[in-house]
């Protein structure tokens, strides 16, 4: 069985909606959550991981989820699973050990339940645009109804026990995938990084924890769940990101309307250039330049596309979103070429 008809499927939380959408692409709200009665995943036998995914999918059927696609991960090739990791819907950990493992995802792929993860359940609700709280109603609507059916790990004085001990307490992690090469064009980047840091904010790649930055892509998100209340993270995090997302503008109009306006011309239009005519593109590549277009756009510049076309083809462009669309393992030059005709045609120049 193949995920191709994902490939179809407009992402929810990726159209340009929301606060602030020209900087904060999408809000993500996830929930760790552990069975009492079950060792962590990590140190749980076979029997015992069947035995939380079959509580998990039974638990499942009755609530926010009840009309979503039930994935046993082990049952697809490391392609669809790939993929799957593209689009956001299961962790790097999860793809890589796939047995006894789960994913339950709802159609606009907007709500989801990673089962068997680092924990137990991880729930995920995403919106587009700056907008963790209704992120947020919708992950505690799936946590209320899954408690309904199976019984949590809790504690007191620790709040909801996690693998992880970052994790307790809320086990709520909330996080932004935020556009930021305003910033990154004036110098700012480090010094944006560091006061995060000092604010218990963490910034990490495209696709997570210990994965590169491309594009000028971050995930901004809490380090830690234990001692505040889902309430005050969450203001923290909309603090903090609505705080980034307005220094990001500022720094894309000065660059634009000061004496650097040709450097980002130059950068912009090349770019343009580049992704109109370019026969063959790496994926890194691709994201570079997607993200010098999305400036354009967001300036009002007289360039191809739209920010919902760019940032569908972001996921798009990925490795194996072009291997299921082409429906064979591809070489690099292969990839490198299909992934320029993609970027084109959808841009109108071809």
């Amino acid at each position: 069985m193949q995920l191709k008809g994902m490939l179809r499927h407009k992402m929810g939380w990726a159209e340009p909606k929301g606060a602030h959408h020209g900087v904060v692409l999408a809000s993500r709200v996830r929930l760790a959550r552990n069975l009492s009665s079950e060792h962590f995943p990590a140190h749980a036998s076979p029997s015992a991981l069947k035995r939380v995914l079959d509580a998990a999918f039974l638990a499942a059927q009755y609530g926010p989820l009840a009309q979503a696609a039930f994935l046993k991960v082990g049952d697809f090739a490391a392609v669809d699973r790939r993929l799957l990791v593209e689009r956001h819907l299961i962790s790097p950990l999860l793809e890589a050990h796939p047995a006894q493992r789960g994913v339950i995802i709802a159609a606009d792929e907007c709500l989801s339940l990673m089962i068997n993860e680092e924990d137990h359940l991880r729930l995920a609700a995403l919106q587009p645009g700056l907008s963790l709280r209704q992120a947020y109603r919708h992950a505690e609507a799936l946590d209320e109804s899954l408690e309904t059916g199976l019984r949590y790990g809790f504690r007191s004085d620790w709040g909801y026990l996690t693998a992880c001990p970052s994790n307790l307490g809320t086990g709520l992690r909330a996080s932004c995938l935020v556009h930021l090469p305003g910033l990154g064009l004036t110098g700012l980047m480090d010094q944006v990084l560091e006061n995060l840091k000092r604010a218990g904010l963490i910034a990490r790649g495209l696709y997570g924890e210990g994965t590169k930055v491309m594009g000028d892509f971050f995930q901004i998100s809490n380090a830690t769940g234990l001692g505040r209340t889902e309430a005050e993270i969450l203001g923290a995090i909309e603090k903090a990101v609505g705080q980034l997302a307005e220094r990001e503008l500022e720094c894309r109009e000065r660059l634009a309307s000061g004496p650097n306006r040709a450097r980002l011309e130059d950068t912009v239009y090349r770019a343009v250039g580049l992704l109109s005519s370019a026969r063959l593109l790496s994926f890194e590549e691709a994201c570079h330049h997607l993200s010098a277009l999305r400036v354009g756009l967001t300036l009002g510049w007289d360039v191809p596309g739209d920010i919902g076309l760019v940032n569908e083809l972001l996921l798009l462009v990925q490795p194996a979103h072009l291997t299921l669309l082409a429906e064979k393992d591809l070489p690099a030059a292969e990839a490198a070429s299909l992934r320029a005709a993609l970027v084109r045609r959808r841009l109108g120049k071809d």
